[in-house]
């Protein structure tokens, strides 16, 4: 069984809040056909394994967080999620034209405030960010190099993981200096979220 229902066992939303996303989904089931936007397979179960699993982030997330970004978002996750469910000033980025195609429709239909910035991460002008998010997108060492930039003395990372978390953990403390610290994930075992603060690249010390 795969729909609001198993995300809201986990997540209080208001009832505007889980419309919202109930339009979002179906957008996703429909795109999907023609736009290669997230795993098949993980359509049955898209509620469980992209929108809750997105949704368990704005709980570890700084109550005063004013901006985040979002790394090779792709369909949305987390970054879109968190959008609708309040995160403010929301910035997604994606290089592949046709997700960003998708992204627009989503924001248009839920009334979402984030913005879709259809490029390289490299090309976005540089400023910190309160929060800076990433999905599936590297592992953690080549990841920090892309996203160091928008780093601030007060910004959070927030990168759920899978099972070769503790390996990338190991990789990227050879080459940053950082605080860390892990949270279960809720809709998989072997997942992770990797919170990271005070980020700094052991060559600029």
């Amino acid at each position: 069984m795969d729909g609001p229902e198993v995300f809201l066992e986990h997540v209080n939303v208001s009832r505007e809040t889980i419309e919202k996303l109930e339009v979002y989904a179906n957008l996703l089931l429909r795109w999907q056909v023609k736009v290669n936007l997230v795993s098949t397979n993980s359509l049955e179960r898209a509620w469980h394994r992209h929108f809750l699993d997105s949704a368990q982030i704005f709980s570890v997330l700084p109550k005063k967080a004013t901006s985040a970004i979002d790394v090779g978002t792709g369909a949305g996750f987390p970054g879109l999620v968190l959008s609708i469910m309040g995160l403010e000033n929301v910035q997604l980025v994606e290089q592949n034209k046709k997700k960003c195609a998708f992204l627009y429709e989503v924001i248009r239909e839920t009334e979402a405030t984030a913005l879709v910035y259809p490029c390289k991460i490299e090309k976005l002008p540089i400023k910190n960010y309160d929060v800076v998010l990433a999905r599936a997108f590297m592992a953690l060492d080549g990841l920090l190099k892309v996203v160091s930039p928008f780093f601030g003395k007060d910004t959070l990372g927030v990168f759920p993981k899978g099972l070769k978390v503790n390996q990338e953990l190991t990789e990227a403390s050879k080459n940053w200096k950082m605080k860390t610290a892990i949270k279960q994930s809720i809709t998989n075992p072997d997942g992770k979220i990797v919170m990271i603060k005070d980020l700094v690249s052991e060559r600029q010390k």
